[in-house]
């Protein structure tokens, strides 16, 4: 069965539901959610996609994300994508939101109302090879640095976050 995303209006107000490759397709708002998962030193937990991802596959990210499921709050939706994805769960606190359009070469679009949010842990993750390629450790710093010289090895959406965002995340 196909995975259903939680269409909304620009207030978070539900207006329905939808596959979620025809809400891609058709570039309709809806909800998601965004981890960032820091270790003790500061440094942020980054996601290579994996390669069969049907859009941005190999790709540098955030620690994890997705959509909420109907009737799923953000912090839960979070700690079960980040067992699914990563291989582990912690305690998350949801920082902000807000809404982004990200096109695609492949004709679908991103056009999400993001709830971001972080989370702290200080081991290995055991990553789900279906969801993701790789893993690394950066600095806040390095990774704004690197999103800057290399824009084409991380995803539309995580560059918005962080140009957007990045104080807020930073300061959380």
């Amino acid at each position: 069965m196909e995975e259903l995303v939680v269409l909304v209006d620009e207030k978070n107000n539900q207006i329905g539901l939808m596959p979620k490759m025809e809400a891609h397709e058709k570039a309709l708002l809806h909800r998601a959610f965004s981890v960032f998962v820091f270790n003790k030193k500061g440094e942020l937990m980054l996601q290579q996609r994996a390669a069969s991802k049907y859009h941005s596959p190999l790709l540098w990210t955030n620690t994890c994300c997705s959509h909420q499921r109907e009737g799923e709050g953000n912090l839960e939706a979070g700690k079960r994508r980040l067992q699914e994805e990563m291989g582990f769960t912690t305690d998350l606190k949801e920082v902000f939101s807000f809404i982004y359009r990200a096109p695609f070469d492949n004709g679908l679009t991103e056009h999400e109302l993001d709830h971001v949010l972080i989370g702290s842990f200080d081991d290995a993750p055991n990553i789900n090879k279906e969801e993701a390629e790789n893993y690394k450790w950066m600095p806040m710093e390095d990774v704004k640095k690197d999103i800057e010289e290399n824009p084409s090895i991380y995803t539309e959406w995580f560059k918005i976050i962080f140009k957007e965002s990045y104080q807020k995340i930073a300061n959380a």
